[in-house]
């Protein structure tokens, strides 16, 4: 009955947001998307279904598909920290009643092991299964098959869970992950597959109904449940304690960013708000992680085509600035009566933040250096996507600066509100993680490799060298909704 009352005072919670009546574009577009992308999964599903029966003729479809379950696995986990956020609960008004602690935190669980996104992978599982396991298994088949698979995104929903939250806390731990994989590929391609014999066993022992298979993922479920449930108590306790906030060892005042002016203040005030604050620190972590998984990428098989190329480089540059400039202005909601008490500060601000991000641009072109040296790309393509990025991408996703209305909290990344950002920041998000992408492999198939490279280069140019102007244009439209987006950022600190 708690957990119940509870859910249903999350609903209140995001109805009575003050957001939520300028929402309604947002969650129309939210739809829309996750039509168009169940659509993709089906189209996945039917196509591996039919592709599998003529590319493997001695084997069964579905014992190929549970070949590949760790490679599913391990693409879920990464897309989580795209797309997935840790679950949050007002915690605080409820420390008072007459409650167990514990069951609060259970519910935070049961948040996590219900949300939708652990289900989505079922609109390419489902007519898959119909495809390879009804004409053997019939329907009992396909239903046991689906479910060992839903169980299975549950186990990595915690999995995630557990690093998102340790990674939150301190960067070490990012080694968690890419010690686990990196011990899993180096196990499946010198030892004779193991990994994948083994999934495929039980991807069989879910289709055939074998309780020892979905015993065994059940176990694991409540050991890494039982595991998350051990770090958010510790987190949520720091979190409500503010222990936190007393830990800095070392203050870096940035002197040398005084010659700079205002650019200069503005410019340390970002690299204040990000090593000092846990929630962009954290959301900052997230992206260096994801730059280091992606340049990774670039040494496997499965990113040597053109295709493959086009999606590592693009993302490599451009995921730093698209996690963190999506809020540009949220985080600075916290403070902005103070930032607009001064003549065309939020016009220095945002020349800072520019700078500050196409500087970032830097770390992966060093990271993928050697991958330059060994001829996966070329040097060309290295330049084309990050003048790319500073110009064309951080253009668009710069525009939110005008219409970014909610205050992001700075270190309540668990018993803060529920997240519930404007429609145009979804459209934004949304168009700067699929155009990058859309516009290079349509001018490589129109122009080729390398003219297309140099059309992406001048592109990134002509908007990286003419910054000062639509940065300029931001500012003057952000000033005319000022005191609409003031009374946003108040509404909802």
């Amino acid at each position: 009955m708690l957990l119940k009352e509870l859910r249903k005072h999350a609903k209140l919670a995001a109805k009575r947001h003050p957001m939520f009546e300028k929402n309604k574009f947002g969650k129309f577009f939210l739809y829309f998307m996750m039509l168009f992308w169940a659509g993709y999964f089906i189209f996945f599903g039917i196509a591996f279904g039919f592709g599998f029966s003529e590319m493997f003729p001695t084997m069964e479809p579905y014992h190929i598909m549970n070949k590949g379950l760790f490679i599913i696995l391990a693409i879920d986990f990464l897309f989580r920290f795209a797309f997935q956020k840790t679950p949050t609960q007002e915690i605080k008004s409820y420390l008072l009643l007459p409650i167990k602690k514990n069951k609060l935190f259970h519910f935070l669980l049961l948040k996590s092991a219900t949300d939708n996104y652990n289900a989505f992978w079922l609109f390419m599982m489902i007519p898959f299964a119909f495809i390879t396991t009804f004409k053997i298994f019939g329907i009992t088949g396909v239903i046991t098959y689906c479910f060992g698979f839903y169980l299975l995104m549950i186990l990595n929903n915690f999995w995630y869970l557990m690093c998102r939250t340790l990674i939150n806390e301190k960067t070490i731990f990012i080694l968690i992950p890419i010690i686990f994989y990196g011990i899993l590929g180096a196990v499946e391609f010198t030892l004779g597959h193991p990994i994948s014999t083994f999934t495929m066993n039980l991807g069989e022992s879910f289709i055939v109904f074998n309780p020892l298979g979905f015993l065994g993922v059940l176990i694991s479920i409540a050991g890494l449940a039982w595991v998350n449930r051990m770090i958010m108590i510790k987190n949520l306790y720091a979190e409500l304690a503010k222990t936190n906030d007393t830990k800095v060892k070392h203050v870096s005042e940035y002197k040398f960013l005084e010659r700079y002016g205002e650019v200069g203040e503005y410019f340390r005030l970002e690299l204040k708000l990000l090593f000092r604050n846990k929630r962009s620190k954290s959301m900052f972590r997230m992206g260096c992680f994801l730059i280091i998984m992606l340049t990774a990428m670039l040494f496997t098989p499965s990113y040597e085509g053109a295709l493959g190329k086009s999606f590592v480089g693009i993302y490599n540059f451009a995921i730093l600035g698209i996690l963190m400039l999506t809020q540009v202005m949220s985080f600075e909601g916290n403070y902005l009566d103070g930032l607009m008490s001064r003549k065309e500060s939020i016009y220095n601000l945002l020349r800072a933040k520019y700078y500050f991000y196409s500087f970032g641009v830097l770390v992966p072109f060093l990271l993928m250096i050697p991958a330059i040296a060994m001829g996966k790309i070329t040097l060309l393509m290295a330049v084309s996507y990050s003048f790319f990025t500073t110009g064309f991408i951080y253009f668009i996703i710069l525009q939110l600066a005008v219409y970014n209305l909610k205050t992001t909290p700075l270190n309540e990344s668990m018993i803060g509100r529920q997240s519930t950002g404007t429609g145009f920041q979804s459209l934004i998000s949304t168009l700067s993680f699929g155009i990058p992408l859309l516009v290079t492999n349509l001018l490589r198939i129109a122009l080729g490799e390398t003219l297309s490279l140099w059309v992406l280069l001048i592109i990134g140019l002509a908007l990286t060298f003419t910054s000062n102007l639509w940065i300029k244009n931001i500012y003057k439209r952000f000033m005319k909704r000022r005191y609409r987006n003031m009374e946003g950022f108040r509404d909802t600190k």
